[in-house]
C-alpha cells in the first residue's frame, strides 16, 4: 500500500510536486496524446514547467489574491497552469470548456480574474469578444498558436512567452521558486470552484489547497491508488471530482493521469490506455451502454442470442450475488477489452443518480463499479460503497470517521433532508452575502432527502425541491423514472411531468446516432433530428421503450402520455447544467405552452420555432409534435367520483 505524503506538511499542491520531483523525479507523472502518439512528461517535467509558468505569472505582476482563469479541454498545460496559479498565492478559476461567451464573461468578471489561461484560438476568441465586460483582465495567454497571427490585441501572449519570462527570471533568481512554494499557505483560498447552478448562476466555492488535500488523503483511505495506477481524465476539469483525481489523487498517490488528443477520439485513447480507475458521469455510462446495445441491433441474428443468453446468466448470477463464468467467457471478457475496462479495479459514478438498470449493466459485465455522493462545497464526493458491499439502490457509507451524515426531520419512513459535515468543507462562496451558503452550526444542508437502509447505507431519493406529487396525492421521482428511460439506447434525455397534475407524462429527447441508424434499417426517410423525432414509426419504437419501463413502475407512477421532443436538450440553452443536470425550471418556462397542451387533452401540437446556434447560426423549426397515450388517462382527482 502506498504511503502517502503527511497533508499537514505538504499542505499545497506545489509542496506536493515538489515533493515528487525531488524524490521521483525520472517516474512517469503524466501522459499526452498528440498527432497520435502518446507522449510521457515525468516529474521532473512536470516541476520544471509548472516552476516557469509561475513565475511567468509573478513576472506578470499576478500576486496573491488575485485570481486566474483557466478555460480549454482537459490537458497537462491546464493542471500545470493551476498549480502555477497556486506557486503565486492566486486563485485558479476553471471554466467550462463549452461555455458560451456570455457565462465566460459573467464568471470572469465576478471573479475579477486579471489573467485567463486559455487552450486555443476558440477561446481566446471568446475571451476578445467581451469587450469591456472585464475591466480587470489585463492578459490572455493562449498555449496552441494557430489562428492567433491575425490578432493584435495587446493583452495576448503565447504560453511559450510566459514560460520564457518564467525561464529568464528562473535564470536571475534562481531561489524564488523554491521560496514562494515554501511559503505556500494551505488555508489560503487557491480554487474557486463553479457550483452547478441548477436553478440560477451558478456560484463560487471557495476551496484551500489544505482542504482538498486532507479530503483526498480521507478518499484514498476508502480507495487506495498507488503509482501503479492509471487514470485517464475525460471528466471536465473545473468539476470538482476533477480537481479531486487529477490534481488531488495524482499529487498525494502518484497515480499516473492520461490526457486523451480529442474529446472526439476519448473512448479510443481510453481503449488504449486501459485504465485501472476510471469515474465516469452517468451519461457518459448511459452511453456507454446505449451503445453497445445498439451495436448489438447491427450484430448477426448468432452473435445476438449469444449476447441476450450471456447477458440473462450474468444479470441473474448478479442477482445471486456472484458473477457468471460462463456469461464471461461467452460475451463479458471480450465486451471488457472492446471497452478498455479489462485493467480496471476500481470504477465510480457522481455527479447525479445513475438508473439502476444501466448500474446492473454494468456490475454483470464485471465492471467493479461503485457509486459516489457529495457537493462541491464539501469537496465533492464523501460517500462510497465498500468493495465488497455494492448496491445500485444507495451511494454506500462515508470514508471514514471524520465524516458526519445525518437525516434531519425525517417522517415515519425515515426519510428526510441529507445533512452533512465534515472538517474539509468549503470556505463559503466568493463575493457573495450567504456567506457559508447552507451551512448551519457546521451541517451542510445538501438539499436531498433520502434516509438511510438497514445496513446503514445511505439512500439519496432526488433534490427535495423536484420530489413531485400529484393531484391525486401520489409522491414520485422524476429522477428515478428519467434514469429508467435512459437505459434505453434510443433516449437520449427525458423530463418527466406531473407535479400537481392528474397524471405523469414525459418529454422524450430522441438519441439520435442510435435512432437513426435504427431509422436506415427500417427504410425510413428523414433529413434532420427534427424529422427524425416526428416520425410516426420513431413514436411507436420508442412506444415500446416507455411500456418496459411503466411495467416495472407503480401504478400511480405510470407515464400515460409522452411526446418526442423536436430538438436536444442543451446546456448552451440553459435546459442543462454543464454537468448535464436538468434545470426543471427552466424546462417549465421554456415549454410551458407545450406542457400544459399535454395535459389540455391535445393529441398534436404544432411547434413553429427558431432554434439558435452556437456559431450565431439560427434554424427555423416547423413541425407537428405527437402526444401518444399509453395509458387510459385517469380523472381529474378533484371530479366527483362515479358509479
Amino acid at each position: 500500500m502506498t504511503v502517502l505524503p503527511d497533508p499537514r506538511q505538504y499542505d499545497t499542491l506545489p509542496k506536493l510536486l515538489a515533493l515528487h520531483a525531488r524524490e521521483h523525479g525520472s517516474d512517469i507523472a503524466l501522459r499526452e496524446k498528440d498527432f497520435g502518439i502518446w507522449r510521457t512528461i515525468t516529474w521532473g517535467e512536470y516541476h520544471a514547467r509548472t516552476r516557469s509558468i509561475a513565475l511567468g505569472l509573478r513576472a506578470l505582476g499576478v500576486t496573491a489574491g488575485e485570481t486566474v482563469g483557466l478555460i480549454g479541454d482537459n490537458r497537462p498545460d491546464w493542471v500545470m497552469g493551476e498549480i502555477a496559479t497556486h506557486a503565486v498565492g492566486a486563485m485558479s478559476l476553471g471554466i467550462y470548456r463549452d461555455a458560451l461567451d456570455e457565462e465566460v464573461a459573467y464568471l470572469l468578471a465576478y471573479a475579477e480574474a486579471s489573467v485567463v489561461l486559455a487552450e486555443d484560438e476558440e477561446q481566446a476568441d471568446k475571451l476578445l469578444a467581451m469587450g469591456d465586460r472585464v475591466p480587470g483582465l489585463r492578459h490572455i495567454v493562449f498555449a496552441d498558436p494557430r489562428g492567433m497571427r491575425k490578432h493584435d490585441d495587446p493583452r495576448l501572449m503565447s504560453l511559450a512567452d510566459l514560460i520564457a519570462r518564467g525561464e529568464a527570471l528562473h535564470a536571475a533568481e534562481p531561489g524564488l521558486y523554491e521560496g514562494m512554494v515554501a511559503a505556500g499557505d494551505g488555508e489560503a483560498i487557491a480554487i474557486l470552484c463553479t457550483t452547478s447552478g441548477t436553478t440560477a448562476r451558478p456560484k463560487l466555492a471557495m476551496l484551500t489547497s489544505g482542504a482538498l488535500i486532507r479530503h483526498c488523503a480521507s478518499y484514498l483511505g476508502a480507495d487506495p491508488k498507488g503509482p501503479e495506477d492509471e487514470y485517464v481524465s475525460v471528466l471536465p476539469l473545473p468539476w470538482i471530482m476533477e480537481q479531486i483525481y487529477a490534481l488531488g489523487f495524482a499529487l498525494l498517490s502518484r497515480m499516473k493521469v492520461n490526457f486523451v488528443e480529442e474529446p472526439e477520439t476519448m473512448l479510443a485513447d481510453f481503449r488504449e490506455i486501459g485504465p485501472s480507475f476510471v469515474l465516469f458521469a452517468p451519461r457518459l455510462w448511459e452511453q456507454i451502454a446505449a451503445d453497445v446495445r445498439a451495436r448489438i441491433m447491427d450484430a448477426s441474428p448468432f452473435k445476438r442470442r449469444m449476447y441476450e443468453y450471456a447477458m440473462k446468466i450474468g444479470l441473474a448470477a448478479l442477482d445471486q450475488g456472484r458473477r457468471s463464468w460462463l456469461a464471461d467467457a461467452l460475451l463479458f471478457r471480450a465486451l471488457r477489452d472492446r471497452l478498455g475496462f479489462s485493467r480496471i479495479t476500481s470504477a465510480a459514478t457522481g455527479g447525479a443518480a445513475l438508473g439502476p438498470e444501466t448500474f446492473r449493466f454494468f456490475l454483470a459485465l464485471g465492471v467493479p463499479l461503485r457509486q459516489l455522493y457529495g457537493q462541491t462545497e464539501l469537496l465533492g464526493a464523501y460517500t462510497l460503497h465498500k468493495a465488497n458491499e455494492v448496491d445500485f439502490n444507495t451511494v454506500g457509507v462515508p470514508f471514514d470517521a471524520s465524516i458526519e451524515v445525518t437525516i434531519d426531520q425525517p417522517d415515519a419512513n425515515g426519510v428526510g433532508e441529507i445533512v452533512t459535515r465534515h472538517p474539509n468543507r468549503f470556505s463559503g462562496y466568493y463575493r457573495s452575502d450567504e456567506g457559508a451558503g447552507d451551512l448551519r452550526d457546521g451541517w451542510l444542508h445538501t438539499g436531498d432527502a433520502g434516509y438511510f437502509d438497514a445496513r446503514g447505507q445511505l439512500v439519496v431519493i432526488d433534490r427535495i425541491k423536484d420530489i413531485a406529487i400529484t393531484a391525486g396525492g401520489d409522491r414520485f421521482s422524476p429522477q428515478f423514472i428519467e434514469n429508467k428511460l435512459k437505459f434505453s439506447p434510443y433516449v437520449a434525455e427525458a423530463v418527466i411531468l406531473g407535479d400537481a397534475r392528474d397524471f405523469l407524462a414525459a418529454m422524450i429527447c430522441i438519441r439520435y446516432p442510435v435512432v437513426s441508424k435504427w431509422a436506415e434499417r427500417q427504410r425510413i426517410s428523414f433529413t434532420t433530428y427534427s424529422d427524425l423525432a416526428a416520425k410516426a414509426e420513431v413514436a411507436e419504437l420508442l412506444r415500446h421503450e416507455v411500456e418496459t419501463v411503466n411495467a416495472g413502475l407503480p401504478e400511480a407512477q405510470r407515464i400515460r402520455k409522452f411526446l418526442l421532443l423536436y430538438k436536444e436538450l442543451d446546456a448552451d440553452d440553459d435546459e442543462l447544467t454543464r454537468t448535464r443536470k436538468v434545470r426543471r425550471g427552466v424546462i417549465g418556462q421554456k415549454y410551458g405552452d407545450i406542457i400544459d397542451a399535454i395535459y389540455g387533452g391535445r393529441p398534436a401540437i404544432p411547434v413553429d420555432t427558431v432554434i439558435k446556434f452556437q456559431d450565431g447560426t439560427t434554424q427555423r423549426i416547423r413541425t407537428t409534435l405527437a402526444v401518444v397515450e399509453l395509458l387510459p388517462v385517469p380523472s381529474p382527482a378533484h371530479a366527483p367520483a362515479t358509479a
